[in-house]
């Protein structure tokens, strides 16, 4: 009886490295922000200036987001190897950018009711200290802004150099808990820049409506961002994958090879399990009594995002084809790829 070494079925679960450049980045733009929030809070409350103070506590929201992307990082890499998660920690940091993007969509709800607020009561400005904290603002943002931005393209550049498979799209590897820490520094650099403008044209021609104005349209461009995002990662975390082209070439692979009408994948299920890379759940029909979960393996191998996979396989002869397919089920559970 024929034998095989069963080690070489044996595989862990950790299907993504994680992203250690943006972990470090964003635990520093957390601080900074954070510090940026305590001088804007402390400068309004000295100067008595609202629009100060509004921006601080506006910043400290974008502060929490940032350390809630920061957490993601530092509790999917520590529970990297527990067995508990059957398809690893990376969707740690999906739910940490979905929470991300929840609070940016609430940033933008606080902008628009602050600004009708100051439409329906205007209140006082002190124009000059204003612009001096909101241009020092702008400035710390550009900063963060460029350490986010930098971690990004260390991200991109790596898994190009390691990832040698086919390529579906540059959004599909996108690490969606950077951007969302990015997102928010580069909404509070845009509101920045509205508000500067804003106050200038409120100190120089005495246009004091146009500070809320400004803050209306910052709130809806935030909120865009924020929907955007949102729908980004709520379809990782739903696992609203079928419409992928890695799908349909999954079934071209496991059917080819075979005589037409002879090989049928009958079920398929494939969901993201890392920024590039996917698991799947896959029944087969055949004739070919030969065709084994091995085979079939070998078969979406070629396919490298493709790094676990669980086979079924029905086999079928020509009697019992003809008496309604009843067939008699050959089940394995495979890993496919590297790991």
């Amino acid at each position: 009886m024929h034998t095989e070494d069963p080690s070489k079925w044996l595989h862990d679960h950790v299907f993504d490295t994680g992203n250690e450049a943006a972990e470090r980045s964003t635990r520093v733009v957390m601080w900074i922000t954070a510090a940026m929030m305590v001088v804007e809070i402390a400068a309004g409350w000295w100067y008595n200036s609202m629009a100060l103070l509004a921006d601080g506590w506006h910043m400290s929201s974008h502060a929490v987001a940032i350390g809630l992307s920061t957490l993601a990082y530092s509790t999917a890499r520590r529970y990297s190897k527990d067995a508990r998660f059957a398809f690893g920690t990376w969707k740690i940091e999906i739910l940490g950018g979905f929470a991300s993007a929840i609070f940016l969509l609430g940033v933008a709800v606080m902008m628009l009711v602050g600004s009708v607020e100051r439409i329906v009561s205007p209140r006082p400005i002190h124009y000059q200290e204003a612009i001096v904290i909101a241009t020092i603002g702008l400035a710390v943002n550009i900063v963060c802004a460029l350490l986010l931005g930098k971690a990004h393209h260390h991200d991109h550049g790596h898994s190009h150099g390691h990832d040698h498979g086919p390529h579906h799209g540059h959004d599909q590897h996108h690490d969606l808990n950077l951007k969302s820490a990015y997102l928010h520094v580069i909404a509070d650099a845009a509101t920045s820049v509205l508000a500067i403008a804003a106050l200038f044209g409120g100190w120089v021609y005495g246009w004091s409506w146009l500070d809320p104005v400004m803050g209306i349209v910052g709130a809806v461009l935030v909120a865009v961002w924020a929907k955007g995002l949102i729908a980004e990662t709520g379809k990782v975390l739903l696992d609203r994958e079928m419409d992928h082209p890695v799908v349909d070439e999954i079934r071209e692979v496991v059917e080819t090879g075979a005589d037409a009408g002879d090989t049928k994948v009958t079920d398929l299920h494939v969901w993201r399990v890392g920024k590039k890379v996917y698991s799947c759940a896959i029944t087969v029909v055949t004739h070919d009594v030969s065709l084994t979960a091995e085979a079939v393996r070998d078969r979406l191998a070629v396919h490298e995002e493709i790094v676990h996979s669980t086979i079924e396989i029905h086999q079928c002869t020509d009697a019992t084809a003809g008496a309604g397919m009843e067939t008699a089920p050959h089940l394995a559970g495979v890993s496919s790829g590297a790991h």
